[in-house]
């Protein structure tokens, strides 16, 4: 065989058999998590993984691509992609709370059309994107909560308010109009419920910094998580199985209120509905909780979801509930927390919206207690 013939029939034996997929965001630690489990899969499944984002991150066995997300210019990143991968939910509060709403909302609204404008100018098939299932509840105290476990197809219901799930609402506005913008682009959207994980920080998490868990009178709480490591697979498999459309993610079944209270030792204090909106938008209002009163609902609403798509095409999680909450309270141990903003144990000791309301519910009940003391 001549030289030129070995060196074609090398490269023949070398080309990739899978599509190649970008990762945008690959150096946060959720990004991280999804590019090593996309390079673990390169092979059959998977050609190459480009690793995207403003600087370089951890992940080996990726080709890393660096420069802004949100502006024209992420399509030289992108170039030669033919799956993208976009992460869009917000898992370091601590980072997000820094930034005014307005200024956030913006730029994570900009990185969304930014790539998904991007990946249908190189010629990409498919977008990936995650948000959360949380898009999908309703926030406001009017309506009905809506039946759980939400089913893969489900509506998002969540409302485009000051919140960081508002944020992932407007994200799927974007994601929403990319069929008619870019009828060449197949669009995949995880969402998955709680998360938990190493260096997770959210809304839900900072519920349980605080002393106590907040529940509402005559309402049952259903929890429900996600580990980043389950998700990370679960985009992968996404991937390799080419998925369409909407797919929940979250650990097998849900836990009640009482099994979380029993596994974690927290006690509960309950309020009404009206009182626990009512003084969370008073708190917002005043300045001491930075996110909207229907950052409550995600708290002391039942809601789960099934992840029926995602099992059907061999997804598996390896974390249950149990231990996603063990890793949760592992993670929060020896922080505390007023209305999300992290305190020292010397200070009063809450989480986020509704820990901050249930102080103020314990402090009204202690109030009492103690004037039908003083009138006995």
């Amino acid at each position: 065989m001549s030289s030129p013939a070995r060196s074609r029939a090398r490269r023949a034996v070398k080309a990739p058999s899978g599509p190649t997929v970008a990762v945008t965001g690959a150096a946060s630690a959720l990004g991280a998590l999804v590019t090593e489990r996309l390079v673990a899969r390169v092979g059959a499944e998977v050609g190459r993984v480009l690793a995207v984002d403003t600087v370089r991150g951890a992940a080996t066995g990726a080709t890393w691509r660096v420069g802004a997300l949100d502006t024209p210019a992420v399509a030289d990143l992108l170039r030669g992609a033919d799956v993208v991968v976009l992460l869009a939910p917000a898992v370091d509060l601590q980072s997000t709370l820094t930034t005014p709403v307005a200024e956030r909302r913006e730029h994570i609204v900009r990185r969304a059309q930014a790539v998904t404008t991007g990946a249908a100018a190189v010629g990409a098939r498919r977008l990936v994107a995650v948000t959360s299932a949380m898009v999908l509840i309703r926030s406001d105290i009017s309506s009905d909560p809506g039946p759980t476990p939400l089913p893969d197809d489900a509506p998002v219901l969540a409302l485009s308010d000051a919140g960081v799930v508002g944020d992932l609402v407007e994200v799927e506005q974007v994601l929403a109009r990319v069929p008619r913008a870019h009828p060449g682009l197949a669009v995949t959207v995880l969402r998955p419920a709680a998360l938990v994980g190493p260096d997770v920080d959210t809304v839900v998490s900072r519920h349980f910094e605080a002393p106590r868990l907040l529940a509402l009178r005559g309402s049952e709480m259903t929890w429900q998580f996600c580990h980043v490591d389950d998700l990370a697979e679960a985009v992968a498999v996404a991937v390799a199985a080419e998925l369409d459309g909407s797919l929940t993610v979250g650990a097998p079944g849900a836990m009640s209120q009482a099994q979380i209270e029993t596994l974690s030792g927290m006690r509960r204090v309950e309020l009404t509905q009206a009182m626990a909106f009512s003084t969370a938008e008073r708190l917002h209002r005043i300045g001491v909780l930075p996110a909207p009163a229907s950052d409550l609902a995600y708290v002391v609403r039942p809601w789960a979801v099934c992840s029926q798509r995602l099992v059907d095409a061999g997804w598996s999680p390896t974390y249950d509930n149990q231990t996603c909450l063990g890793v949760l309270l592992d993670q929060v141990g020896g922080h505390h927390a007023v209305a999300s903003r992290r305190l020292d144990r010397k200070d009063a000791a809450l989480g986020a919206a509704g820990a901050a309301v249930a102080l103020v519910g314990t402090a009204a009940i202690v109030r009492r207690r103690r004037r039908r003391d003083a009138g006995s």
